[in-house]
């Protein structure tokens, strides 16, 4: 997993706003998990799922009170990928003003009188966390526009599109979240060749016996063409991903070696992502 994005911050300070526009910017967002459970979830899931960005949220809820230290949980999360704490804070009037205008309730609300003492505690039993803040962005004064442009600069992203690149089998159902789907079914299948079957797209022996190919390659060119042509005008449209599916018959091999391709053919000039569904199944 390259990148590891835990959310955290003030009550009130927009968590749930940044976590969905970081689920715009491409990542991979789960909010309210205990931090005991924070290290063994993402291990799952970067075992299961070839994601390459998560961004987990934590409020005073999930970090107090623990048998485990945020330090620890750092610790355990660095030997998986990349960590970093993104903390959200605003100005006490502006909270104050949030809470009077939502009407909900404070996290520590059961335990203290007033929401200017929760929101005061709740500061002090962040501060550890604050300490180790590697991003803090101050949403006082921020629409949520302003706040998708700085994390975009914050996470060095910039407003460029982002394209998902994404193999699966049309046995397990073709994805729902697909802006395209391309069907690679009638090109030639390494499933019927003995010594290839246990590969996958990623092995070279698969890519270069699909690689010789004839029909293969012309559709691949099509592909290519296709994205090569139409991506800039996607991007100037101020979409902020793009989702392109490429389906074979069980997701193993014709579609893995489709992505592994257009990646390498378009990471040069875009911010690409890529995910393999069935990866679970391969055998």
């Amino acid at each position: 997993m390259k990148q590891i994005l835990l959310v955290t911050g003030r009550s009130g300070s927009g968590k749930t706003s940044t976590l969905q526009v970081l689920e715009d910017l491409g990542f991979y967002t789960i909010d309210n998990l205990p931090l005991s459970l924070v290290p063994e979830i993402v291990s799952k899931l970067s075992a299961d799922q070839a994601m390459d960005q998560l961004a987990l949220g934590l409020d005073i809820r999930s970090l107090q009170p623990e048998q485990v230290s945020i330090e620890d949980v750092l610790n355990a999360l660095r030997k998986i990928g990349a960590v970093d704490v993104l903390y959200l804070t605003a100005r006490e009037e502006v909270l104050v003003a949030r809470y009077a205008s939502s009407r909900r309730p404070h996290p520590l609300a059961h335990r203290y009188e007033t929401l200017t003492e929760c929101i005061r505690v709740e500061e002090d039993l962040l501060y550890s966390v604050y300490r180790r803040a590697t991003m803090t962005i101050d949403t006082s004064n921020k629409t949520v526009h302003e706040l998708r442009h700085t994390l975009s600069v914050k996470l060095g992203q910039g407003d460029k599109l982002i394209v998902i690149l994404q193999s699966f089998g049309f046995k397990h159902g073709v994805p729902l979240d697909a802006d395209y789907v391309f069907d690679l079914r009638h090109l030639i299948n390494p499933h019927w060749d003995n010594t290839l079957r246990s590969n996958t797209g990623l092995d070279k022996q698969v890519q270069e016996f699909l690689a010789s190919d004839d029909t293969v390659n012309a559709m691949y060119d099509d592909i290519y063409q296709f994205l090569e042509k139409w991506l800039p005008i996607f991007s100037q449209g101020h979409r902020h991903f793009i989702t392109v599916s490429l389906g074979c018959t069980g997701g193993q091999h014709r579609s893995v070696y489709f992505v592994d391709r257009l990646e390498k053919a378009l990471k040069a000039k875009w911010s690409v992502q890529v995910l393999h569904r069935e990866m679970k199944h391969w055998s």
